[in-house]
């Protein structure tokens, strides 16, 4: 019989490369066990409120209101809702054209890209213009539509950070394009090295690949270092010098747990450095409301910014968002709340900062306390989350333990990953979904479960992979390093 359009063997074959892990065996996997009834612990995916997280008040209690307009008509609305509230959701509704249930521009509702601008403005400390930030659903959604702008065929190449977030493989392998890496230094705290980027651009050009953009995701994932100002200057003149658009993958710039790098964005340090480059460098940086303290990945709301990009390149990006009609409003709101939050006097202020600042705090504990607890591992070693939300270990595995992983057609990391998830219900994701160098393993998992449930976790990590160990080792030991 024939073949159909949509039998397997008819599909797209970049449907078919396309590959993101962060979904995958695994946790495809420990949803067949928490089907089962086994209990499971989902590290595997950048989900605050899956774990545990509560919402912020103030925001959910403004989009509450926007949704359901009508209580702002109630008498009583002031008895379940504090007057900042009630305001800011009238405000929002004023700047909507028939309320959450309307389409809005394409690039987003304008007065709350002016918010975003003003925000902008705010931190880097030059302006930004609304007409060149469009708001999209997650930030995921916009680096698609950039990448989707910038791969015009399979030798046009996108230099991505590795270990990287799968977002960029699978997108350039969807759209056709080529994956061009460059490695973070594990052994300098998952450093950016500007040699090993010339080489990647220069085997990659040996090639007969046309490198045209650049990616940084900062802080990281998964490996959760912070550029520093020096750094990013760097990146900055390579991007200038090659004639590379530039990625700034930005969306855990709240999510940073030590002081001496604090987030700095790409745009001011670009803008830092003057003309010509502050004027020609093209810079495209992405932010979210589903990371930060804020963790509101379901709302799917994101951004992203345009520096020096031709008003004609704009005109086609705004074209192909149009075909979407608009990102989800209700997101929106969400995101002029993150970016506009109570200023010191309103009723709402004390508790919205007790809770951002609480859950911060937190989170920078339990960094503290998950890389303490790898590092106390045999044959795991961790480096410091300095900012984002996840924890990057590398885990020395015997040969045997590699070994069992071939007979068993597992790729070595997954093979642990799925012994760990089978033993203990901890759910993460192998390395190798991530990219890292030939022979070395690793696996992410967030900093995310409740503090008060770390230590166990922790525990139930370390009583399980000391048990691999002595399962896999021989009686010489093993050390990769």
């Amino acid at each position: 019989m024939a073949l159909k359009p949509l039998d397997y063997e008819n599909l797209n074959e970049n449907v078919k490369k396309c590959q993101y892990a962060v979904r995958g065996e695994l946790y495809l996997r420990a949803s067949e066990l928490q089907k089962e009834g086994k209990k499971i612990i989902f590290t595997n995916v950048g989900n605050p409120h899956a774990l545990g997280q509560k919402p912020l008040t103030f925001p959910r209690q403004v989009v509450a209101l926007c949704q359901a307009p009508f209580l702002l008509d109630d008498p009583n609305v002031g008895l379940l809702f504090p007057a900042d509230a009630i305001a800011r959701a009238t405000h929002y509704i004023s700047l909507t054209s028939g309320g959450l249930g309307a389409y809005s521009d394409s690039r987003g509702i304008p007065g709350i890209r002016k918010e975003v601008a003003d925000f902008i403005q705010r931190r880097d400390g030059y302006p930004s213009d609304p007409e060149l930030i469009f708001f999209t659903d997650g930030a995921s959604k916009g680096v698609q539509q950039i990448l989707n702008a910038i791969i015009r065929n399979g030798n046009d190449g996108i230099l991505v950070p590795v270990p990287q977030y799968p977002l960029y493989s699978a997108t350039i392998a969807l759209l056709g394009g080529c994956l061009v890496p460059y490695y973070l230094e594990e052994s300098a705290n998952w450093g950016l090295n500007i040699l090993a980027l010339r080489q990647s651009v220069a085997q990659a050009r040996s090639q007969g690949i046309t490198v045209r953009a650049m990616v940084i995701i900062n802080p990281g994932n998964p490996t959760g270092q912070c550029l520093s100002e020096a750094n990013l200057r760097e990146v900055l003149n390579f991007c200038y010098q090659n004639d590379l658009v530039l990625l700034g993958d930005e969306v855990y710039q709240q999510n940073i747990y030590q002081d001496e790098r604090p987030f700095i964005s790409s745009k001011k340090v670009l803008m830092d450095m003057g003309p010509p480059i502050s004027k020609e460098l093209q810079l495209v940086s992405f932010h979210t409301v589903s990371k930060g303290y804020w963790g509101e990945c379901g709302q799917r709301g994101g951004y992203f910014e345009m520096t020096n990009i031709p008003p004609r390149t704009v005109d086609e990006i705004y074209k192909v968002a149009s075909i979407a009609l608009c990102p989800n409003v209700p997101a929106q709101i969400f995101m002029g709340l993150m970016v506009n939050p109570p200023k010191p006097g309103d009723i709402s202020y004390d508790r919205f900062i007790s809770e951002s600042k609480g859950i911060l705090e937190s989170l920078r504990r339990r960094a503290q306390i998950m890389t303490d607890g790898f590092n106390s591992c045999r044959n795991v070693t961790c480096n410091f989350t300095e900012g984002a939300m996840y924890s990057f270990p590398q885990i020395r595995l015997p040969p045997r333990a590699i070994e069992a992983a071939s007979r068993a057609g597992k790729v070595p990391d997954v093979f642990y990953c799925l012994k760990l998830l089978e033993a203990t219900g901890i759910s993460t994701v192998p390395g190798s979904g991530f990219g890292q160098k030939e022979g070395v393993f690793h696996l992410r998992t967030t900093i995310l479960p409740a503090e008060e449930d770390m230590p166990a976790i922790m525990d139930s990590f370390k009583k399980f992979n000391d048990e691999f160990m002595a399962q896999y080792e021989d009686h010489h030991g093993y050390s990769r390093m």
